[in-house]
């Protein structure tokens, strides 16, 4: 062969080559296909590019359907693109139109998607079936494009986002919907009666939307594939609908901390498939429907804090699925039904807070699954029940604040997973069962405020899961058993008030753990043990009030840096007070008061930043002076020092800003008050029993000339102040007396302008508008000192009245309103006018009276034409007779006022007939009120009658007293007036 076949036979593949190359490029120029440009044109949008996330969408792949989270059909079409929980950061894709076709589930859930909901989602994808949104933070409104007509969207899941708005009509577009959960958003208004027509709808939750409200529609009973509505913790109100009754698919229904309303719907028995009923915390009222006994599916039963009134249905207990019941925090009434025994699967029975009576079942034995019994807060007598000590699964039994009377039954010992016993506020008897004690789990002991007795049992030592023992308000007796120090659990020891005696057991340091102890108001007995505190460092309160334990208090205390609270007050301690206790730096309250304490106050204990509740140390024998560290206490509020020995000056408390109270007294302090403002507000009994302690100016009379010139200063700052003072007041009186023209002209109706403040005390009409238009000259029938009466008509019923007006508000006049108003209304007498009523605004007060059409006894007194002619003058008598008892009642002077007694025995000594005994006694009665006697008293009393001369209360009886003295002895002897102002009994 020659070369140049050669050559050509080697160049004859060179075309193949270039034509492979030339197809190469061309292949790399239009790598990605067209949804695979889509979904990138999106990850250009996101901050970052989603390099991290989406490294692997490389625009030379052919091909998206080997990125993450595409999946493709059979003919390379995207049908799924889901990413979850990584960080993309960026907006929901809005430009999916190349998808549209292939694409049936978008999940793009927890990846940092900011902005709106693009609406163009819907008319985009159209074959999309799946949409999840959730767990991002999306904002605005739920976009109604995406709930356009003929939709195959299946589930839509837009919850836990930042979306807004209402929830758009057009969701009844989605007749394919199944599930729509948009829980936890910010979407407001009403559920749109629209859902009624998604008739494929089985899931709707949409708790979460706090400002989501309305009643539930009506038409959601149409959704009859429902099996869950959730729409806890809305603003939803209303009535629940009874259409709820068609949904037989609904097995949960959960609209609890809402602000539902009205009765449970009876229907509600009629859902069959019904698994979960959670309406707590809601304000629905009426009571429990006997219906839901019919639901034999129901498994949890959650009706607690509402309003709920009534019995327990006995229905319920035909429910045999039933396991947890809850009606707590309602008003429920009756008693518990004795047919929960027949719910066999019951595990909770929490019915506590209500008005419950009658006894405990001993049926609810039978319920061998029950782990809670929370009956509290009730109204339950009779005994414990002691078949309940068959209850294995126990773990729970709380019966406190009840009636509960007999003993605590020792058959609870064999319930082996009880953790915790409540039987507080009951009338509980005998003593406490020592198998309590031998209860693996028991952490929680108390029976509080019972009756209670006999001796701790030394058992409680094998208790070691005990963490809270209270027994606190009984009357155990005996010794704290040795025994309680193998509690290393224990928090929480209150054994206050009882009758224990002895003394602390050392072994009480063995309870490391131990934050609370009370045994204050026993009968504890000796010193405390030395080392008591060293390994109680997590003590927070320490009460060992009101008992006799004596001895020093230990050093040891020191080391109670956690203790807040520490009150040793009534007992018999000595010696002094260590210093050590300023280490105690969370102390806010320290009590040692009624003690025998001596030596001076440490000075540590002003080093105590805590302290700020109270500090007492009174009634002790402490000496020395106030130590100089107390001034930094700057937060004490209470501090008591009295009946000691202390000395000194109280400077170092001047400092003490946020004290409230202060007791300084019966000690021995000198010199002068610090002179700040509580210092100057304190009560003598505060400081009082402090012979050399300068309590006034008057006091300290002996001071240098420093005090003095001060006392010049402060003379002169008085004067100056008064002269400042009288400039004022002169202009002020000016200013009056100039604007005193226009007050004359003030329009009389603002006088009678409401508001009224009315009260009557018979069976009448009197409206303060039609007295007011009878107030007018033409109907003046009187006129007093204190004011006018006016005949008054009444619309109402045609009766007519006297109306007496008070003519000025001055304080003469408002006495004189107070005191008829006090006096008239609890006297009945024929000569007495009988008060009707009263009325009165800020500037105006009236009086309502019987209209009596005989004049006045002004007129009667001085002739006046308006007088009663030709009146019998023992009934002129009778009349005065009747007006010095009154005038008596209404003396200003307590000594002066006759009993009630004495008043009615006046009263009926006054004779009615016309007989000549009737006017001897009429006779000497008048002169002892003011018509005997010479002319000189007879005087005072017609001045004193005068309309024109008015007088006070107390110049009455200045003008009384001196008829009395000149009055012959025979008119006093038959005189009940005089004899009345003679007795001061």
């Amino acid at each position: 062969m020659s070369r140049r076949s050669k050559w050509r036979e080697a160049a004859a593949p060179l075309p193949v080559v270039a034509c492979a190359l030339l197809v190469l490029c061309v292949g790399c120029a239009v790598a990605v296909d067209e949804q695979g440009a889509a979904l990138l044109a999106w990850k250009a949008t996101l901050r970052g590019g989603g390099d991290a996330a989406l490294a692997d969408w490389k625009p030379s792949d052919a091909s998206p359907c080997r990125w993450t989270g595409v999946k493709c059909d059979a003919d390379g079409g995207v049908t799924e693109l889901s990413l979850q929980f990584v960080d993309l950061f960026g907006g929901a894709p809005a430009n999916l139109t190349a998808l549209g076709a292939t694409l049936t589930r978008l999940v793009l859930t927890g990846v940092n998607l900011t902005g709106p909901i693009p609406p163009e989602l819907g008319a985009q994808l159209p074959a999309l079936a799946h949409l999840d949104l959730s767990n991002n933070a999306l904002s605005g409104p739920i976009p109604a494009g995406l709930c356009r007509q003929g939709s195959k969207l299946e589930t839509l899941y837009v919850n836990s986002n930042r979306l807004e708005g209402a929830i758009p009509d057009a969701i009844g577009n989605l007749t394919s919907l199944r599930e729509f959960i948009f829980y936890d958003n910010q979407l407001a208004g009403k559920i749109p009666a629209a859902v009624g027509r998604m008739s494929s709808l089985e899931v709707f939750r949409g708790g979460g939307n706090k400002n989501l409200q309305g009643a539930l529609p009506t038409e959601i009973g149409n959704c009859s594939r429902l099996t869950m509505i959730g729409l806890a913790e809305t603003s939803v109100t209303g009535p629940l609908p009874a259409s709820l009754g068609r949904l037989k698919n609904l097995t949960t229904l959960a609209i609890y901390t809402t602000l539902l309303s009205g009765p449970i719907p009876p229907e509600l028995g009629q859902c069959s498939s019904l698994e979960n009923i959670y309406l707590y915390e809601n304000s629905l009222s009426g009571s429990i429907p006997a219906q839901l006994g019919g639901l034999k599916k129901l498994t949890n039963l959650l009706l607690w804090q509402n309003q709920l009134v009534g019995v327990i249905p006995p229905e319920l207990g035909s429910c045999p699925a039933l396991t947890v019941v809850d009606f707590s925090l309602n008003s429920l009434t009756g008693h518990i039904p004795a047919t929960f025994g027949n719910l066999s699967s019951l595990q909770q029975l929490q019915l506590s807070v209500n008005k419950l009576s009658g006894t405990v079942p001993p049926e609810l034995a039978r319920c061998g699954n029950l782990t809670d019994i929370e009956l509290d807060n009730n109204q339950l007598t009779g005994s414990i029940p002691a078949a309940l000590g068959g209850l294995r699964s126990l773990r729970m039994l709380y019966l406190w604040a009840n009636q509960l009377t007999g003993t605590v039954p020792p058959e609870l010992g064999r319930c082996a997973s009880l953790e915790g016993i409540d039987l507080s506020n009951n009338a509980l008897t005998g003593g406490v069962p020592r198998s309590l004690f031998r209860l693996p789990r028991l952490s929680k002991l108390l029976l509080i405020n019972n009756n209670l007795s006999g001796e701790l049992p030394p058992e409680i030592g094998n208790c070691t899961s005990l963490v809270r023992f209270r027994v606190s308000g009984n009357h155990i007796a005996g010794g704290i058993p040795a025994e309680i120090g193998k509690l290393g659990n224990l928090s929480f020891l209150d054994l206050g008030s009882n009758r224990l005696s002895g003394s602390i057991p050392a072994e009480l340091s063995g309870c490391r753990n131990l934050t609370f102890v009370d045994l204050h108001d026993n009968a504890i007995a000796g010193e405390i043990p030395p080392g008591l505190f060293r390994d109680l460092l997590s003590l927070q309160y320490l009460d060992l009030s009101h008992n006799v334990i004596s001895g020093a208090l230990p050093s040891d205390i020191g080391m109670l840096t956690s203790l807040t609270k520490l009150i040793l007050n009534g007992n018999r301690l000595s010696g002094p007070v260590p210093p050590e206790i300023g280490s105690c730096s969370r102390l806010q309250l320290l009590d040692v008061g009624g003690n025998s304490l001596s030596g001076e106050i440490p000075g540590s204990i002003g080093k105590i930043p805590g302290l700020e509740i109270a500090l007492n140390l009174s009634c002790n024998s402490f000496s020395g002076t106030i130590p100089s560290e107390f001034a930094g206490l700057m937060r004490l509020g209470v501090l008591d020092v009295s009946h000691n020995q202390l000395s000194g000056d109280l400077q170092p408390l001047s400092a003490l800003q946020n004290l409230v109270a202060l007791n300084i007294s019966f000690n021995g302090f000198a010199g002068r008050l610090p002179e700040t403002a509580f210092f100057a507000k304190l009560p003598t009994s505060d400081v009082e029993g402090n012979p050399a302690l300068c309590l006034s100016s008057s006091r300290c009379a002996g001071g240098d000339s420093g005090d003095r010139e001060r006392a010049a200063r402060v003379a002169v700052a008085v004067l100056l102040s008064a002269l400042v003072a009288l400039i004022i007041a002169a202009a002020f009186l000016l200013y009056r007396q100039h604007r005193r023209a226009a007050a004359v002209k003030e329009d009389k109706d603002g006088e009678m302008a409401p508001p009224w403040n009315v009260t009557v005390y018979q069976k009448l009409e009197i409206g303060v508008a039609d007295v007011a238009r009878s107030l007018t000259p033409a109907n003046v029938v009187g006129q007093g000192w204190s004011g006018a009466v006016y005949r008054a008509s009444l619309p109402a019923s045609g009766v007519t009245i006297a109306v007496k007006r008070f003519g000025s508000s001055d304080e003469a006049s408002v006495e004189a309103f107070a005191c008829e108003v006090s006096v008239l209304p609890r006297v009945r007498h024929r000569n007495i006018v009988r008060l009707l009523g009263w009325a009165a605004n800020r500037r105006t007060r009236l009086l309502f009276y019987d209209y009596l059409p005989n004049g006045t006894l002004g007129g009667l007194l001085h002739g006046g034409a308006g007088g009663p002619v030709g009146r019998p003058d023992t009934q002129v008598q009778e009349m005065l007779q009747a007006l010095g008892i009154a005038l008596l009642c209404a003396s200003p002077r307590p000594e002066d006022r006759p009993m009630m007694k004495d008043v009615a025995a006046l009263l009926r000594g006054i004779q009615h007939d016309d007989g000549g005994e009737a006017r001897k006694g009429a006779a000497g009665s008048g002169a002892a009120a003011g018509g005997g006697g010479d002319g000189a008293a007879a005087a005072q009393v017609r001045k004193w009658a005068d309309p024109k001369q008015p007088i006070s209360p107390t110049k009455l009886m200045a003008l009384v007293r001196p008829t009395e003295t000149q009055a012959q002895p025979e008119s006093r002897a038959n005189s009940g007036s005089q004899s009345l102002l003679n007795n001061r009994d």
